[in-house]
């Protein structure tokens, strides 16, 4: 793991800046991120509005399911019910990866 990404979490983290270019780049989220699930949680939610901002291309699906893979299943499907919430026409764009992890958690859409 990247070193500047292996650093503990520090002060509140909504006021922290997140590299998810390079976190997704990496296919690497810090472990101080996995282990808290608060913060996971928020770092979902951030990471929906940036992957809406940033232009086409920026990442690739295959580089994002990676990332989507270090999560537990509650975050996974919180990520795209995010997604849906937030711009309902993307899905579109992220199909194959939605289809692909909500098939796997039916179970866990309406919980």
């Amino acid at each position: 793991m990247n070193p500047s990404l292996a650093s503990k979490v520090e002060g509140p983290f909504a006021a922290q800046a997140v590299p998810f270019a390079q976190i997704i780049k990496n296919g690497e989220i810090p472990a101080a991120y996995l282990s808290n699930d608060y913060i996971m949680h928020q770092f979902v939610e951030r990471l929906v509005h940036y992957i809406l901002s940033v232009p086409q291309g920026a990442f690739s699906m295959a580089e994002l399911g990676k990332l989507l893979e270090m999560m537990d299943p509650t975050h996974q499907v919180l990520f795209f019910k995010r997604l849906k919430e937030n711009s309902p026409g993307s899905l579109k764009q992220f199909a194959p990866l939605y289809y692909g992890f909500m098939a796997e958690f039916d179970s866990l859409l309406f919980t």
